[in-house]
């Protein structure tokens, strides 16, 4: 009977213990600072719904382009090209905080961070560079893949030394690359 009490208090102790424990936590938690949760809670999420949105976006581009406003359409593909960036961006950092990776991991890293970094750069300079170069051009978006840029220009015409003129720009930016040009003509 004495063994029983004992045996009982300590699994009384035991789980006023845990359930203590569970209290701190719980308070720990819900006092800790908002930006890290919200990180901790976006962090799976947003890489589906982007995948997502640029799959549609996608659709819009090729299919949809005459029905949309030109510089929505261009300011929506920009920021959604800017939010899939960031989530890369998001998962290299990560990997270079983690005291799991290894100095190559590390490394490979910091150079995509940079290397992301350095094409965003590169087409906004591309973009600039191509409206100012004539005054009938509305807008430029200029979008660089791994093995192809692709230059879409809102104007009425474009002639193919404009479209060639284009094309070399880009190559003198980006190095010898595959470039594909297109214009949609305005609304206007």
């Amino acid at each position: 009977m004495k063994g029983d009490m004992r045996m009982l208090k300590k699994q009384t102790v035991w789980l006023l213990t845990m359930l203590s424990l569970m209290i701190v936590l719980s308070v720990y938690y819900m006092m800790s600072d908002q930006e890290d949760v919200a990180y901790i809670d976006t962090e799976q999420q947003p890489f589906e719904e982007a995948v997502q949105e640029k799959e549609e976006a996608e659709d819009v581009v090729i299919e949809n382009m005459t029905e949309v406003d030109h510089d929505e359409l261009f300011t929506t593909i920009r920021m959604e090209l800017e939010d899939e960036r960031n989530i890369k961006k998001d998962r290299l950092k990560d990997i270079v905080a983690s005291s799991e990776a290894t100095t190559t991991e590390i490394n490979t890293a910091l150079n995509e961070i940079d290397a992301l970094e350095n094409v965003t750069t590169k087409e906004t300079i591309l973009q600039e560079s191509i409206l100012t170069t004539n005054e009938a051009y509305e807008d430029v978006l200029v979008r660089a893949d791994e093995d192809k840029v692709h230059v879409h220009v809102i104007t009425d015409q474009l002639p193919k030394e404009e479209a060639v003129q284009i094309m070399q720009m880009v190559k003198d930016e980006l190095g010898e690359i595959v470039v594909d040009v297109n214009f949609q003509a305005t609304n206007s």
